[in-house]
């Protein structure tokens, strides 16, 4: 066992002094590798991010959260019915208040309400193209509002719809500068409201006004005066989080459709006239896309790895030939055939790994380039993936050559040119 290991080690040696001898070949040799890791590793590492970074935008809508609206959220290629969607009725304040009442198994309801397009003053300054929301209570413990400064609304503000808002951070910016915005009045549509609160920023995303940045949150009594809600006006939109011991909310949505069909009078043959959306379709549509694209980086890659592979195999039928007489020397000392066939193979590994790596490193330059798109991450998974493939192909190349190396008849070897 010590001799093999020992044989071992030498003919690792023996492949990287071939490869240190013949270093202009070397590197020609490893470019179509270097480019096919390149090519699988940056495909992968800008999927993952990107996947990544939209599931990021998404966590606005909140985990283990039902969203109760007319129009179903729409993924995949089947027929849009949106003609039948259009005529079902909206959502109504006493539905929310009766789901609130009856629902066991939800942690909390809410409703909401957007105006788009709004404009803040205050004093001189004003801000336009805001998303305005009108909000009940618990819709902090269904969606994301971090307060950096002030506080959440009370539950007497929002019972009673008075005259409060909290703004997002680019709002603040705009409208107060460096100063504190905490206790001012602004302006919005005519109306008066004391700022209670600043919303942490959140930058940029994928799906523009859904950043709290640009958005502004009063009390849903407070928007139900000031814009119409309903029929001829903005459709609200019921929210429901379920309970932690409910994997996968099928309690809750069992119980929200048969309250919803139970209020609506609806007879048992007849369909929901509600659409019960969940997040997690969003993120398994991007998960689905994802996959697609993942796939077609394998395919642009592989034609890549390929002509690598056979550069490397080429290489190495060079390699064995420029080298017979040394095999056959070799092998009249006594060299196994193993040994022979460790040292070609090797050295095809190890022409395929430095390719790889220069591969990785290509992609890991491509991480620390400043962009405010999306953060590029090359993962561990990825790096692993990418070694893993150049071993492969170094095997697969350059078992053959290896393999015709150490069938050799030492005499002939020695005897040839």
């Amino acid at each position: 066992m010590l001799k093999f290991f020992r044989l071992f080690w030498e003919s690792l040696l023996f492949a990287a002094q071939a490869l240190q001898a013949n270093l202009l070949r070397t590197t020609l040799s490893l470019l179509g590798v270097s480019v096919g890791i390149f090519a699988i590793v940056s495909v992968f590492t800008l999927v993952d991010s990107l996947e990544k970074s939209l599931k990021e935008d998404l966590a606005f809508l909140g985990n283990d959260v039902l969203y109760i609206q007319r129009f179903p959220w729409g993924f995949g290629g089947s027929e849009y019915a949106w003609w039948k969607y259009f005529r079902r009725p909206y959502n109504t304040i006493n539905e929310y208040k009766s789901l609130e009442r009856s629902l066991q198994e939800a942690e909390a309801v809410g409703v909401m309400a957007y105006k788009r397009g709004v404009t803040a003053k205050f004093k001189s300054n004003s801000m336009s193209a805001l998303l305005l929301g009108g909000i009940s209570y618990d819709i902090n413990k269904i969606r994301t509002i971090d307060i950096e400064k002030g506080r959440y609304f009370t539950p007497q503000e929002i019972e009673d719809g008075k005259n409060a808002v909290i703004i997002g951070a680019d709002v603040a910016q705009a409208l107060f500068g460096e100063a504190d915005p905490v206790g001012n009045t602004i302006k919005v549509k005519g109306e008066r409201f004391v700022i209670i609160g600043v919303m942490k920023r959140e930058g940029e995303n994928f799906f523009g006004d859904t950043s709290n940045d640009l958005r502004l949150f009063i009390p849903y009594k407070v928007f139900g005066k000031m814009y119409v809600i309903g029929r001829r006006g903005i459709e609200p939109m019921i929210c429901i989080k379920g309970k932690v011991d409910d994997p996968g909310l099928l309690k809750l949505e069992s119980e929200v459709r048969g309250t919803l069909r139970t209020r609506r009078g609806l007879k048992p043959y007849e369909e929901d006239n509600f659409a019960i959306n969940r997040p997690e379709l969003a993120l398994n549509a991007i998960s689905s896309l994802f996959a697609v694209v993942s796939i077609a980086g394998w395919v642009i890659g592989s034609f890549s790895i390929l002509v690598g592979g056979f550069g490397i195999a080429n290489i190495m039928f060079v390699s064995v030939k420029e080298r017979t007489n040394i095999i056959g020397i070799q092998k009249s000392l006594g060299a196994k055939n193993y040994f022979i066939l460790f040292q070609f193979l090797f050295e095809a590994v190890f022409l395929s790994l430095i390719g790889g790596t220069v591969g990785i490193t290509l992609v890991f330059l491509l991480t620390i380039i400043p962009q405010d798109f999306f953060a590029i991450i090359l993962s561990a998974k990825n790096i692993i993936l990418g070694i893993s493939v150049a071993s492969v192909v170094g095997i697969i190349s350059g078992v053959f050559p290896a393999w015709i190396a150490s069938k050799l008849d030492p005499v002939e070897a020695i005897r040839a040119k």
